[in-house]
């Protein structure tokens, strides 16, 4: 069972996935707004939110950027609009997955168990002792496996979680090719409810987040990428 907080300025959208999500067992919390899911979110500890862009007094991009200022709990983002910018500036403020209105609530609950069983495993992992650090290109390009830094210039490279999953598995198979579905299925998992969109909007956040090394990043045509170093 998780406790999930449901944020949306409607009332009827709230209820139809509250309905889902207590069937399934769920503890079910609702906020009308952003400011009242950051308020909410400051008061209590949730496993999981689900949380509308289009709200009165805070949107959710907003709210989200808030929340992540104290939290990591996963955020999967409501839109009735599929825009490509929307997916890469909810993505940007740390999103971990992307639902598009309307939207079928047993797939949503589908996409939750899919986050949770993720976030389940990256803490579950047991850490490596040994400090790994790898640097690239020119010398300037430099990662920290062990501490999950990435650093441009001696300047630390802020990126949201799914970059850094995303970053460090072609890392250590750079110089490999990767197909799109050998990577969604080894980052996101082979229950990743998503598309290959998705894996494509997170390459061109890396590719933004390394600047000038963004090169290092090859795609390969019709099959996926490799990563050079």
């Amino acid at each position: 069972m998780y406790r999930l907080l449901v944020v949306d300025d409607e009332s009827r959208i709230r209820s139809v996935i509250k309905k889902y999500a207590e069937f399934d067992g769920h503890d079910v919390t609702e906020a009308g707004d952003g400011m009242e899911a950051i308020r909410l979110c400051r008061a209590e500890r949730f496993d999981l939110i689900i949380m509308d862009i289009m709200m009165p007094e805070l949107d959710g991009f907003s709210a989200c950027r808030e929340i992540r200022k104290f939290t990591q709990t996963p955020i999967i983002m409501l839109s009735a609009r599929g825009e490509e910018y929307d997916k890469i500036n909810g993505f940007e403020v740390g999103i971990d997955d992307y639902v598009v209105k309307p939207f079928s609530p047993k797939e949503l609950m589908l996409r939750v168990e899919a986050v949770m069983k993720r976030v389940r495993k990256v803490t579950t992992e047991a850490p490596k002792k040994e400090n790994v650090v790898i640097t690239l290109g020119d010398g300037g390009l430099r990662a920290d496996v062990t501490a999950r830094l990435v650093f441009i210039d001696d300047k630390r490279v802020d990126m949201s979680p799914k970059e850094y999953d995303l970053f460090f598995y072609m890392l250590q198979n750079r110089n490999i090719a990767l197909s799109r579905e050998k990577l969604i299925s080894d980052v996101w998992g082979y229950d990743f409810y998503g598309d290959v969109r998705t894996l494509d909007t997170h390459i061109k956040l890396l590719r933004k987040s390394l600047g000038r090394y963004s090169e290092l990043i090859v795609t390969l045509r019709g099959m996926g990428y490799r990563f050079e170093g």
